[in-house]
């Protein structure tokens, strides 16, 4: 039975400029059980990630500082959020959430999070509304535990993951691998074990060559015994923040490719959602949507 995380306070209102890409979570679990892809029984609500589990990760500064609201002005600035205990306690339900989706994989084959993909965290800080790393957390999770030998952390969202690479950057048991828009945010770039940088306007056709040639290499140089997948719908090329030139066909080709793969080598897979800021809310939906039918189909 597959496992998906879901949370109410997934969609924890945030102010004017950000609800509208928060709604993404209902509206994707309301699609798949419409479409009976899932039943209600395949979901699960998380708790919060505990002290344990996240000081794997992340510093006890931080950590306190989440805990108090004591983050300085700066630091509230980086993370793009303004400070709530609701907005920490839906962070750490997150965690849990992909946490729990990865375990379950273990056993399932896969396992995904309505949420997640808050790639832009690092140990002792957040940035980019990530304030911590489900990524690294669900990793450092699974590595402790014995869980897992090598892990795969792919993350095709557009921005690259540059606080998984830098919190991994010296554990070989974890290979970061990220296609990301050379322009984009993050402005500095920290190193992955593979980064490919995309050009802007980057189209399907190219994308989809780039990530069959790489991923295909890295599965076989590196053989994961655990894959962690971010499967970002910011590559649309009608995305407000990601300025590629990916269909929703195209987003839907680099999922098929992703659970290929990982059926091919045989790899449990837990999937986290990532971004998604396109005018329209459907195609943000429709393509995140695509991505759990394929997971159905293909690893089910």
């Amino acid at each position: 039975m597959p496992a998906i995380a879901y949370s109410a306070c997934f969609n924890h209102p945030l102010p004017s400029g950000h609800r509208f890409p928060m709604l993404k979570y209902d509206l994707l679990y309301g699609q798949l059980l419409y479409e009976n892809v899932f039943s209600p029984s395949d979901f699960f609500e998380p708790g919060e990630a505990s002290d344990d589990t996240l000081l794997l990760t992340h510093t006890a500064d931080w950590l306190h500082k989440l805990r108090h609201g004591t983050l300085s002005r700066q630091e509230e600035r980086k993370t793009g959020f303004p400070y709530s205990p609701a907005l920490v306690h839906r962070e750490k339900v997150i965690m849990q959430g992909t946490v729990d989706a990865a375990f379950h994989a273990l056993t399932a084959g896969y396992g995904a999070n309505i949420a997640g993909g808050t790639h832009h965290a690092y140990a002792g800080s957040g940035e980019g509304f990530c304030l911590l790393n489900d990524m690294a957390v669900a990793a450092n999770r699974l590595l402790h535990d014995g869980k897992a030998g090598q892990i795969l952390i792919l993350d095709l969202d557009v921005h690259q993951g540059n606080g998984t690479a830098k919190i991994f950057e010296h554990e070989p048991r974890v290979f970061t691998m990220s296609m990301h828009g050379r322009h984009n945010f993050p402005l500095h770039k920290e190193t992955s074990d593979l980064d490919i940088p995309l050009e802007d306007g980057t189209g399907d056709k190219a994308y989809l060559h780039l990530l069959d040639r790489y991923l295909k290499t890295v599965l076989d140089r590196v053989q994961p015994d655990f894959m962690l997948y971010l499967c970002g719908a910011d590559v649309l090329a009608t995305d407000k923040l990601g300025r590629l030139g990916m269909s929703i066909a195209g987003a839907r080709e680099r999922d098929k490719t992703v659970f290929t793969e990982c059926k091919r080598a045989g790899i449990p897979v837990a999937v986290s959602m990532g971004g998604g800021y396109s005018e329209d809310i459907r195609h943000i939906t429709d393509a995140h949507a695509n991505t759990f039918r394929l997971m159905a189909d293909i690893l089910g």
